[in-house]
């Protein structure tokens, strides 16, 4: 009887307890959510607007001044543009303003569930979490946003302007211009209904089907349900799962566009009317398969399906590790050693991992708008993000404390317009700091990754997160190549030298850390290279969300650092660096 009571006692606890979390939270929400929207909204529409015209010039010279494309492709892209633009304004502002109304109501919302989670002072939590955070939060989002657009997309076209004129340049046959733009109505025409029609119809499955197993889950107390703190977030995710059902109709329908309209990619890379038509056929079956999976439906699809074969691009056996590429039949002039060969990381792909891999951007699509909105911005891992720039403050002050970087080289990143300007602090100080990682990975023996704070990142305990994937792999080859190649002292030290000064000779020269250039070429070649990948892969990164704004907060740290390492004598050139 005892125990039935106290049973008893608590089911009313947890219910009185999720309506109070409910209406203080839609309470929040409508105070605070217009004007964490509003900012989000305006700040960025301004951004969208103000830099268009600049979007507009930087896109047009990157096309003319590019060595990839040839003349007749780049005529056709010029020809684009307004209609590219045009998609660009619509959907980047109906994108803002979704965000900024789901970011601004369903977070403090939904802090007032997690609220939960605190071992004391619950009520105050309730009423006080999420509403100046979110305010806050909305301002963060317009920083990274205008970062994006204003550094990160530049620095994307210069990369562009720069590639060398020896890579393969792209070409266009005006005979295949009709038969793309066809097929892209075809696709437009086909994807769009049928998609619609698909997730429209199956939307009632997913709807019953989620609430069966979220109740499923609370009566059992499984999955989400598990903690009795946890119950009143889940219980929110059952009233809100509607709006999730409704967000994955927007979501099939928003992907088609570009899934129908990447049928005229597939005519122009295959050279082939056909394959084009029959990509478009098959990607209404793949979604429709796709979708019985993820819901528990028949397996397979009745819809016809056309499984074109795609031709083999450039069949790659063996990817070398200065960056040379052996292909099958083709003479191959590097002098590179044999023994640092790589299995190839890009075989040929059939046309099911080409379909596979739009599926996999339609749900990048579909997680990256769901995150969107209701956190703001683009979230990796945090425990990553940290992990990485302290990584960076660390190896900046010894770089300090050995006079190697100085405080007019922070205060000229800060001051930077572009990335191509304070490359000491903005590319080689991440460069030193990975390396860094990677040697200590390799001295520790490590099978992944060590961090900063001791934790091993691994393939099996990685972050689930496809962005930070993309550079996880690529950093493991590099550590094996690294320990493959045997570094010594003296190459190690050159090796930093190259990552942190680039192509400055005289920073370099005035550097002397004992390092030496190996006399045998190709050796020096292959650490040049390593250095090449290094700075590769930071450029690559700079360009994420919110790196800019943690890395500023770590430049910001190292100027202090300097301040209080060099005393008053010498603080005058480095206080305006903290005014930037």
């Amino acid at each position: 009887m005892g125990s039935t009571l106290k049973d008893w006692m608590k089911f009313v606890y947890v219910i009185f307890a999720f309506c109070s979390a409910f209406c203080l939270g839609a309470l929040k929400g409508i105070f605070v959510g217009p004007i964490a929207g509003l900012i989000i909204i305006i700040g960025n529409a301004g951004v969208i607007v103000g830099l268009f015209p600049f979007h507009v010039f930087w896109t047009v010279y990157t096309l003319v001044k590019t060595n990839r494309l040839d003349v007749p492709l780049k005529i056709a892209f010029l020809f684009a543009l307004p209609a590219l633009f045009a998609i660009w304004l619509g959907l980047s502002i109906a994108g803002s303003a979704l965000v900024g109304v789901g970011y601004g109501f369903f977070t403090p919302w939904v802090s007032a569930f997690e609220a939960f989670r605190h071992d004391n002072n619950k009520f105050r939590h309730c009423v006080v979490d999420g509403t100046w955070e979110t305010i806050q939060g909305s301002c963060t989002v317009v920083r990274d946003f205008a970062d994006i657009c204003y550094h990160s997309y530049p620095a994307f076209l210069n990369e562009r302007r720069e590639s060398s004129s020896t890579d393969d340049v792209l070409t266009l046959r005006f005979v295949h211009v009709p038969g793309c733009i066809i097929v892209g109505i075809l696709g437009l025409v086909v994807e769009i209904p049928l998609y619609t029609a698909i997730a429209i119809v199956k939307s009632p499955y997913m709807l019953f089907k989620g609430w069966h197993r979220l109740v499923h889950d609370l009566i059992s107390r499984e999955g989400p349900f598990l903690e009795t703190a946890c119950i009143p977030i889940a219980g929110l995710t059952i009233i809100m799962w509607p709006l999730i059902v409704i967000a994955s109709i927007l979501m099939a329908i928003f992907s088609s566009f570009f899934i129908g309209l990447y049928g005229a990619v597939i005519v122009y890379q295959e050279k082939s009317f056909r394959k084009g038509v029959a990509y478009v056929i098959a990607m209404v079956a793949e979604f429709d398969e796709y979708t019985n999976d993820w819901l528990y439906l028949r397996e397979g699809t009745v819809l016809p399906r056309s499984r074109p074969r795609y031709r083999r691009k450039g069949s790659r056996s063996s990817v070398h590790f200065g960056g040379s590429i052996h292909r099958a039949g083709v003479n191959d002039t590097s002098v590179e050693p044999r023994g640092m060969l790589v299995p190839s990381l890009a075989p040929a792909r059939s046309v099911r991992e080409t379909i596979q891999e739009v599926k996999v951007v339609q749900m990048a699509l579909l997680v990256l708008v769901l995150v969107l909105v209701l956190f703001g911005s683009a979230s990796y891992d945090k425990n990553i993000w940290e992990d990485m720039m302290k990584s960076c403050e660390m190896w900046g002050k010894e770089l300090l404390d050995a006079s190697v970087i100085n405080p007019s080289d922070l205060c000229e990143w800060l001051k930077a317009k572009n990335s191509n300007e304070g490359p000491i602090i903005g590319v080689g100080l991440p460069c030193y700091s990975l390396f860094q990682n990677l040697l200590y990975s390799i001295e520790s023996g490590s099978v992944g990754l060590m961090m900063i704070d001791g934790i091993e990142v691994t393939a099996l305990n990685a972050p689930q997160d496809r962005l930070l994937d993309w550079f996880f792999h690529p950093v493991m080859v590099l550590k094996e190549q690294i320990k493959v190649i045997a570094l010594e002292e003296g190459e190690v030290r050159y090796l930093e030298k190259l990552i942190i000064f680039g192509g400055n000779t005289e920073r370099m020269e005035s550097w002397k850390n004992g390092s030496f250039k190996p006399e045998d070429a190709l050796r020096a070649a292959q650490i040049q290279g390593m250095a090449r990948r290094m700075i590769g892969m930071v450029r690559s990164v700079s360009k994420l969300p919110t790196y800019r704004r943690r890395f500023r907060h770590v430049v910001k740290a190292l100027s202090a650092y300097s301040i209080e390492k060099n005393g008053p004598a010498r603080t005058g050139s480095v206080r305006s660096v903290n005014s930037i």
